[in-house]
């Protein structure tokens, strides 16, 4: 068996940007939604049986209490930030699982998902359906990240290929070299190349030394990457915390919860305020096809 788990938000977006606006008569933007919808059902026609969609239904969360630059969803287009309750109805009357966190954020989401769904023997491999490198700390075993837009799996071989360090680093990695996505800046002076030479031998932040003169590496500025360790640990630390996807996020309790069974039988009415018509009749038809 196998499970898989969408980044609800990531698809959002880059369905807005990357498909032509659909406007419906009542004045309403659908075109991303139903891009995303769009998008797991062709999941399901290539054999998916149990899928999970995360999405953030409020773009602020907990981290924005940790660091008052962290991403708040100012500058999102309107136009794309309704989209997603709808989308979230519209998944569900599709029967597909909808976690819409509020709290948290739907990486720590589908990183709670990837959990429940390795640790049922019945799963051989959970997909994490995103191109998001913080969910790179969650690959390993049965889970694995999956990039659909460039059909690329990566495991944790692939993620030390990319980084150069191991998916339990993947916190300090951007602790130390931080993520722009969600406005956090790292320390100065720590970037990729030498954070993963130091984070490859050390693994994690609290274990490298903070005297350069005691790393048993040769990294080009070393001295002055300690001496900046030394006087930033704290806020590397803090960094990394709030790169630490929570594994405790609200997503169920079983991989049975979130089993495709069909589409409610108010999808297709449902469909018609999105201009889905097509999609409700694919869905109608993978039903009957796969339960008669």
């Amino acid at each position: 068996m196998e499970v898989h788990l969408i980044d609800g938000t990531y698809e959002l977006f880059r369905h807005f940007y990357a498909v032509p606006s659909r406007v419906t008569e009542n004045g309403r933007e659908v075109a991303a939604y139903r891009g995303v919808v769009g998008n797991a059902l062709n999941l399901l026609e290539a054999g998916a049986t149990h899928i999970a969609v995360a999405t953030d239904h409020v773009i602020e969360s907990f981290r924005n209490d940790m660091w008052a630059d962290y991403k708040d969803g100012s500058g999102v287009d309107p136009d794309l930030r309704q989209q997603f309750e709808p989308l979230e109805a519209a998944l569900r009357a599709l029967g597909v699982g909808v976690w819409p966190m509020v709290d948290v954020e739907a990486d720590d989401a589908l990183a709670a998902g990837a959990v429940m769904a390795a640790a049922d023997n019945r799963v051989e491999r959970v997909y994490i359906c995103t191109v998001d490198k913080d969910l790179c700390q969650c690959v390993g075993g049965k889970v694995v990240q999956w990039d659909r837009r460039k059909d690329l799996i990566v495991d944790r071989d692939g993620v030390i290929e990319k980084f150069g360090v191991p998916p339990e680093s993947i916190p300090d990695y951007l602790g130390l070299v931080g993520d722009s996505a969600d406005g956090f800046p790292g320390l100065s002076g720590w970037g990729a190349k030498s954070t993963s030479q130091v984070l490859a031998r050390y693994g994690h932040i609290e274990d490298i030394p903070l005297n350069g003169g005691d790393w048993d590496i040769k990294v080009r500025g070393a001295a002055k990457l300690a001496a900046t360790l030394a006087n930033d640990l704290e806020l590397a630390l803090l960094f990394r915390r709030i790169a630490t996807v929570e594994l405790d996020s609200p997503v169920g309790s079983s991989i049975d919860e979130f089993e495709w069974t069909g589409p409610r039988a108010d999808f297709a009415d449902l469909a018609v305020s999105f201009e889905g018509e097509a999609l409700a009749a694919r869905a109608a038809k993978l039903a009957a096809k796969r339960f008669g």
